[in-house]
């Protein structure tokens, strides 16, 4: 044992505590980004007398470990004072809290080095296991708990300005969706002399005023079934962007150092996986503030704002013909991702094909309005990457801290 690190299985037991009395009804799953959340899972017909409950401060994690990437499947209950989690999972406890911090604990748990040593323990054939035994005899630094305390305070420290910022880019994503709506779904954007000028030349008052509620003309389109303003026209989303395919990958390119590929994990804060340099057409990368879309509507539109990347063939590129469109379009998928999704085939995620996206039925307004919105919307994104950027320098600062965690005396 290295010096000043201590045997895990001296301060972690088991916990085996069934629902026999169905007292809990929040059944939470672990996902790979090592947090408890609301379970997929149907459990209609399902004896929930089995499930184990987790209670405030336990961890569970799920032993297997071949299909999960990189990571291994272990969270720490914070926002529940109890939950359900399936059987597979082993639930477990902090013997002596005065001893070891929970929170300090997952914060080791959270490190990419321990999801190695993990990937590295694993044995088995048909899959692979992390196993009680393995997680007990992993070693790490415990220093006094006044010290745990202190690394877990500069930890929250930062991890509470990226979660504000998540609620702050969050509320300018909805500033600009509810714009949309107001302008292009309930058709009250406003008057202008240049969109609308009999309007306005018969009755200058009503410059500035809502168009469907100040009595702008309306007509009737049979191909949506609804009125929408005059002048305007329904498309296709083919008649407004390209939808590009993304690469399928070899094996053995896989994890090469060279570009970054990006998958659909990735538009949910995944890790992104490298490849070796390819020689691929310009439209199979991305580039700076370009609109993606999964084919499993889950994660809906997507602005990447990373740095040039091939995306994955479970990823579609739109490239609108009429740059000004980006902002307008990124905000009609944000409304219609659900409903196309109902559309899609499959029967635990539906999957969007290519030639149902192409279909889809979008109402455009005239060019002067998918200007105006795209000048009024440009400056929220802006400020959202900046915010990005902000948090991305924070993360780093976590990683530095994790890091750290190894050399503490």
């Amino acid at each position: 044992m290295r010096l000043n690190y201590k045997r895990l299985g001296d301060y972690i037991q088991p916990v085996n505590i069934r629902n026999l009395n169905l007292e809990v009804e929040t059944l939470l799953g672990v996902s790979i980004r090592k947090v408890l959340m609301p379970s997929i899972a149907n459990t209609i017909g399902t004896n929930m007398s089995r499930y184990k409950i987790i209670e405030k401060n336990q961890f569970a994690y799920g032993p297997v470990t071949s299909r999960n990437g990189d990571k291994i499947s272990i969270a720490l209950l914070e926002e529940h004072d109890k939950a359900l989690v399936s059987q597979a999972y082993t639930v477990f406890e902090i013997i002596d809290n005065e001893l070891l911090n929970a929170e300090y604990l997952m914060m080791w748990f959270r490190r990419p080095e321990f999801d190695r040593y993990a990937r590295f323990k694993s044995h088995g054939s048909a899959r692979e296991t992390f196993d009680w035994e393995e997680l007990e005899d992993t070693e790490l630094p415990i220093p006094s708990i006044e010290k745990q305390n202190e690394i877990v305070k500069e930890y929250n420290t930062i991890v509470n300005r990226i979660t504000l910022n998540e609620t702050l880019n969050q509320k300018l994503e909805d500033t600009a969706q509810a714009l949309y709506k107001h302008w292009f779904v309930d058709f009250n954007f406003p008057i202008t002399k240049e969109s609308c000028p009999e309007l306005v030349s018969g009755s200058p008052e009503l410059e500035g005023k809502p168009y469907k509620s100040s009595g702008g003309e309306m007509v009737y389109n049979e191909e949506l079934d609804v009125e929408i303003p005059l002048g305007w026209e329904v498309k296709t989303v083919k008649d407004i962007c390209r939808v590009i395919n993304g690469r399928a990958y070899r094996e053995g390119e896989y994890r090469k150092i060279g570009t970054p590929i990006i998958r659909i994990q990735n538009l949910s804060g995944g890790k992104k996986y490298l490849f070796s340099d390819l020689n691929l057409p310009d439209d199979k990368y991305v580039v700076g503030e370009e609109l993606l879309f999964a084919w499993s509507a889950t994660f809906g539109p997507y602005i990447w704002r990373g740095i040039k990347s091939i995306y994955h063939y479970h990823i579609w590129k739109l490239d609108c013909f009429n740059p000004s469109h980006k902002l307008f379009f990124y905000s009609y998928l944000k409304l219609v991702t659900s409903e196309v999704s109902g559309q899609g085939s499959g029967s635990i995620f539906r999957h969007i094909t290519k030639a149902l996206m192409e279909s889809q039925l979008i109402i455009c307004p005239s060019a002067k309005y998918t200007e105006l919105y795209n000048s009024k919307a440009v400056k929220l994104f802006k400020y959202i990457s900046i915010i990005e950027k902000e948090s991305q320098q924070l993360q780093n600062l976590v990683a530095i801290l994790q890091s750290k965690m190894s050399k503490i005396v």
